[in-house]
Order: C-alpha cells, then structure tokens, then sequence
C-alpha cells in the first residue's frame, strides 16, 4: 500500500500501449471523468479500489475499454446508476463493491464470469446476471421485489449471494438445482416467504446454504441428503417446523447447522446412523420446542469437538479463496456477525428449550470445546464433574435451569480468578464488557474481560454462567486471533469508507 494523494495525472490517460494499470490502495481523490480511458484501447487490467475516486459518464460510449478483462472500482465514493458500457466481449471480472451505487444497468457481457456488486445502495429488482456468471453478489443492498426465475438460466453459477435485502416472494423452485456448479446459496436477512427449495441436483457441488433470518416455513428438505458435499446449513430465524432432521447426520462434510429460532419441536432422540455429525462442531438449536432428554448419543459423536491439536493445525476459515462463509453468534444476548469462520471455533448452543433430566457426563469429552449453553431450559442434578476436561472453553451457561449441589472445584481449578456472586470473592466491578459494535483504529485487540457466576434461584439451586465472553486472566483467543490478523484492513477501510454497517467482527 502507498500513500498517493490527489488525481491521477492526465498524462497516464496518453499511455494508449497500456495493458495494466493498478493505483489500488492508495488516498487518490477527485473527480475522474470515464471518457478519459477512450484512448486506452489496450487496457486489460484496471484496479482504482480503495480510494476515495468520483467517478462520471458525462457522455454515453458504445465502445469503452474493448479488451479490459479485469476492472476493479470497489471501495470508492461512485453514486448514482453505473452504465459503463466496457469490454462487451471480453470483461470477466468487475468488482464495484463497497460504493453508494443507487442503479446498476446490465450490459451483454459475454464472458463475466465474477460480478461483485455488495455494499451499495441498489434499489429495486434484482439486475439479472449474464447466464456465464459463476460469482454474483448483491449482498447488503436496498433491492426488494421477487427472484426472476430467470436468474436459473445462470447454469455456470457458483456463488451466489442475495443476502441482507429486501426480497420479498417466494423462492423459485429452480434456485436448488440450476447449476451443478453452485456452491453457496446465501440468502440470509430478507423476507423471503413460503418453503425451502424441495428438489437438488444428484452430485451437486452445495457447501453453503444460509437461509437465516427470513419467514420460510414448512419442513427440512429430505432432499438434503443428497448434498455430500454440504458443510454449512444455517436456517436460523424462521418459521421452519417439524422434528429434529436426524437424518442430516448422515452428511460426512458437515461442519454448522444453525435451527436457532423456528418452530422445531419433540424429542431429539436417537439415530440410526452410526456415529453421526461426526465433523459438526457448531450447532445451535436455541429457542426451540425441543424437548426430554439431551441428546447424549450425538455428544459421544461429536469427534469434530474432541482433540484438536491446534499446535498443529492450519488456523483457516471455511469457504474459498474469493468467498468466505459468515454466521451469527449469540453470546449472553449479544448478537455478534462473524464475517469469517474460523475452523478451532465450536460450540454448541441447546438455550431456550424444554429439555430435562441430568446434563450427561460425556459432554466432557468434548476438550476443544469453546463455548457451550445449556440456559433456560429445565435441567437438574449435578454439575458433572467431567466438565473440569474443557479447559478450551471460553462461553459457558448453565444459568436458569434447576441445577442442585455446589460449583465444582475441578472446575474453576484452571480458571485461576473466578469471582462474582455466589462465590464469596468479589469482582472489582459490576459491568460485563462487551465488544465494541465497529472496531476501529482505537482497538488495540486488547480486552477487559472478566468472568461472573450470576446465582439463579435459592439455597444450593444455582445457574451458572461463566463470562459474557472470557475469563478475567485472558482473552478469547478465536476472538482475538481473528481481530488481530484482521485489524489493519479493518483500519484501512474505516478510512475510506463513505458510510458504516452494522456490528460486524472480522
């Protein structure tokens, strides 16, 4: 990165054997009429992202740019509608994210292959992507309406991203099988209505598929089962019904299955597949029906869970090189949007249901367990002893259930500064920090935490939750690492970014 200021020299515009030009990354300003690249016949490769450039069409060209491959405009100050008619038969690549775009006029791009129009201020349908695009991403925009059907014509589609919008219908019955290519589905945060799609290519390619936050109803897709290659299923915040889909345990790749917040009722149960779940290491099934006992068999399966030695272990996160995978995390009611997951996070989140009984020794086993809430349901007996294996929990909530009997010693053994009622130490204040909602040049990656047992009850029926995030000796090392590997880009955008979204962690 260089510290370039002002516009750029018309002088470069004379350049007309130029084949790249890359000024990515830099402070450049100004107003930067698109006419002047009609002499630069030669171009392929234009990358002006992460500046604070204002770009104009005065007048409107027929031929722009005829051999431009890849342009590259994102994190920019551009408004208005884009109709930069450029590389009709060449250009694969456009990126015009993070812009204040209002309109977006599709051109017969014959080869685009990678269309990246997130974070702007798209408003109405959803512009209809050239049928050779295997990436398209509209995410956090104002666009609203239904899904043409018409987008299935896309049959090289890998990618496709139409989260937080506006979208309002019904989700045509073609979106799960048009391209044996498509790897992500992400349609979180609209208000898509009615069912699940029902019907999936045979060997299809799905990794990803995140309905969260919308009003779909109806069951789980039995078709589900076919997708071999599924690792992330998030169906959160919907109105979804039925049993538990113990049948999904048969999927040998999967890694998250998020229930959160649907009408999901019954016992969990048993399966009949031998070890299910066995690459699950994240599952939330919180504010749900569910009821009778915890599931005690898909504990003991859980080998995702069990052992990581991350001594030796490539810290990584799920999705692909362009394209990475984000979920939501509840955390003592703070909502937190991991843009990016990491592959040592687990946890496992069975809040806000019915279930009873005893909490089952074999949780235990789970040592590289992070984070794990039992809350508000109505569970009784002990506090097992077991628990004083997860020495790599960082979140633990127990609280609101009808647990009997004393903290176990073994477990606050490794936690070298437990305090808070009903411990007789106190802590040195009240507040529970939590995470700022934007993280800026002022983080440090440095926090305060501090770890709380908040009493529930009376005489020895106590609940427990330890921390809001972390103990008061260290810090959430998944949290951490993740900021700290992330902060400098987090500043570099906070610089040139014309307006801020929500609270995000990445």
């Amino acid at each position: 990165m260089n510290e370039l200021h002002g516009s750029i020299p018309t002088s470069i515009f004379e350049l007309v054997n130029l084949s790249s030009l890359k000024l990515f990354s830099n402070n450049l300003s100004g107003v930067l009429e698109i006419s002047k690249f009609e002499k630069l016949i030669n171009l392929t490769y234009l990358d002006l992202s992460n500046n604070m450039l204002l770009l104009t069409m005065s007048v409107h060209s027929n031929s722009m740019l005829p051999n431009i491959r890849t342009l590259d405009l994102s994190h920019n100050n551009i408004s208005g509608m884009f109709s930069w008619n450029v590389g009709k038969d060449t250009l694969y690549r456009l990126n015009l994210s993070y812009n204040s775009i209002s309109g977006f006029e599709m051109q017969p791009w014959k080869s685009m292959q990678i269309l990246d129009l997130h974070s702007n201020l798209l408003q109405g349908p959803l512009p209809t992507p050239p049928n050779s695009t295997f990436f398209f991403s509209v995410s956090h925009n104002k666009l609203s309406g239904e899904i043409s059907p018409l987008i299935c014509k896309a049959s090289s589609m890998g990618i496709l991203d139409l989260s937080h919008n506006n979208f309002g219908s019904m989700l045509p019955h073609c979106l799960g099988n048009f391209s044996k290519y498509l790897s992500v589905l992400n349609l979180q945060r609209n208000q898509f209505h009615g069912i699940i799609p029902q019907t999936f290519l045979n060997g299809n390619s799905i990794r990803t598929l995140d309905f969260n936050s919308n009003q779909l109803e109806g069951l789980v897709p039995l078709s589900l089962i076919i997708c071999k290659e599924l690792e992330v299923l998030d169906l959160g915040n919907n109105k979804i019904n039925g049993t538990f889909p113990h049948w999904l345990g048969a999927l040998p790749k999967l890694q998250v299955l998020v229930l959160r917040s649907n009408h999901f009722h019954g016992h969990i149960g048993f399966s009949k597949i031998i070890s299910p779940f066995m690459s699950l290491r994240i599952i939330d099934l919180a504010h749900n029906d569910f009821e009778g006992d915890l599931p005690e068999m898909y504990f003991k399966s859980l080998k995702a869970t069990m052992n990581i030695d991350e001594g030796n272990i490539t810290r990584e996160y799920i999705g692909e090189h362009y394209y990475q995978d984000s979920m939501m995390v509840t955390i003592k009611g703070l909502d937190l949007e991991f843009v990016k997951i990491l592959n040592t996070f687990t946890t496992i989140d069975l809040s806000s249901n019915k279930f009873q009984g005893e909490i089952p020794k074999c949780i235990g086993n789970l040592n590289s367990l992070r984070g794990l809430n039992l809350s508000h349901n109505d569970l009784r007996g002990h506090i097992p002893l077991s628990f004083r294996n997860l020495k790599m929990l960082e979140t633990l909530d127990l609280s609101s259930n009808k647990l009997s009997g004393q903290i176990p010693q073994e477990l606050t053994g490794f936690i070298p500064q437990v305090c808070g009622f009903p411990l007789s130490k106190r802590c040195t204040t009240d507040e529970i920090p939590y995470p700022s909602q934007e993280i800026d040049a002022k983080f440090e990656s440095g926090f305060d935490w501090k770890i709380t047992l908040m009493g529930y009850g009376c005489g020895l029926v106590i609940g427990l939750s330890l921390g809001c995030l972390i103990f008061l000796s260290g810090k959430p090392e998944w949290l951490v690492w993740i900021i700290d590997r992330n902060i400098h880009k987090k500043i570099v955008r906070n610089k040139r970014s014309t307006r801020r979204r929500g609270a995000r962690i990445c």
